[in-house]
């Protein structure tokens, strides 16, 4: 819920907990997908963060359609030193967490010592929240702060969500999520514990589904067992800590990749896509033009 009247600003983050200041901030840091998700609503922010898999440069595949050149860059995880975001003059954090609350990429001391100071929002984009509750949260904020995306821009995903759903039929080829870890190894994405699949799966993709053995959100495996699942189109990780995806690693033993009927497609997948109808409808459409092709 978002108050802004003449007495001052407040929101209530996914936490449940009432954030205020005495006017609506403008000057905002923020957690890479969260500052790509704003900037889709008009707001511009003052300086990024990423978290502890990125490195001393912003990963270009979090950060949508943000202006990197022209943003401050507070760096990653561990290295992030919360005084320099202060020193920014940043008068509002907004965060990301994955489930219970916690801040995503900041050490809980870092962010303890930025909630002390400035106002933070953390809005919740784990797999307890469908894809819609994320983007919703994060259009309700960005009102708050004076922000919107374009007028037609609901329509537009509505209409890409609805020609993906018409293309849906007993033939169509199985997807796999994956991000590659190395020559060796990938981690196989669980469809269930990511809004963005969860969604593609609602409209009635058919999307595999890794051993039940391994970690919540993934399952680490041979390259050979990823192959044995056969998918025809493969979603990959793009982000800078994903090793680069061979495609024939995902061709069974003794399969010629360049024969007819043989060849597995692959579309880049960012797993922390902003939260925007933008960027969704954007999903959307690329999976519906896979599809198709």
């Amino acid at each position: 819920m978002t108050q802004t009247s003449v007495s001052g600003w407040q929101f209530t983050d996914s936490r449940g907990q009432l954030v205020s200041a005495d006017a609506p901030p403008t000057r905002i840091a923020a957690y890479i997908q969260a500052g790509a998700t704003l900037w889709d609503h008009g707001l511009r922010p003052l300086g990024i963060f990423g978290s502890h898999h990125d490195g001393p440069t912003p990963d270009p595949a979090k950060s949508g359609r943000l202006p990197l050149a022209d943003l401050a860059y507070y760096g990653a995880g561990a290295s992030i030193d919360p005084d320099e975001i202060l020193a920014s003059g940043a008068d509002l954090l907004v965060a990301v967490s994955y489930g219970g609350g916690a801040v995503y990429g900041l050490e809980p001391d870092a962010a303890k010592h930025l909630e002390q100071q400035i106002p933070v929002v953390v809005i919740d984009v784990g797999q307890g929240r469908s894809l819609s509750e994320v983007r919703e949260n994060f259009t309700e904020l960005a009102a708050s702060l004076g922000g919107a995306e374009t007028p037609d821009v609901d329509q537009r995903l509505a209409d890409a969500q609805a020609k993906l759903k018409s293309l849906i039929s007993p033939e169509t080829p199985a997807i796999l999520a994956l991000s590659p870890a190395s020559a060796s190894e990938v981690h196989l994405a669980r469809p269930q514990a990511w809004p963005d699949l969860r969604a593609l799966t609602a409209l009635g993709v058919p999307l595999l589904s890794p051993p039940p053995e391994g970690g919540v959100n993934w399952a680490t495996v041979g390259w050979e067992a990823a192959a044995a699942l056969a998918p025809r189109i493969v979603l990959t990780d793009v982000r800078a800590n994903a090793a680069p995806l061979d495609p024939a690693r995902l061709n069974p033993a003794g399969v010629d990749p360049a024969a007819p009927g043989t060849g597995v497609r692959v579309l880049p997948w960012n797993p922390e896509l902003p939260a925007s109808s933008t960027a969704h409808t954007g999903l959307f459409d690329d999976i519906a033009a896979a599809l198709q092709g």
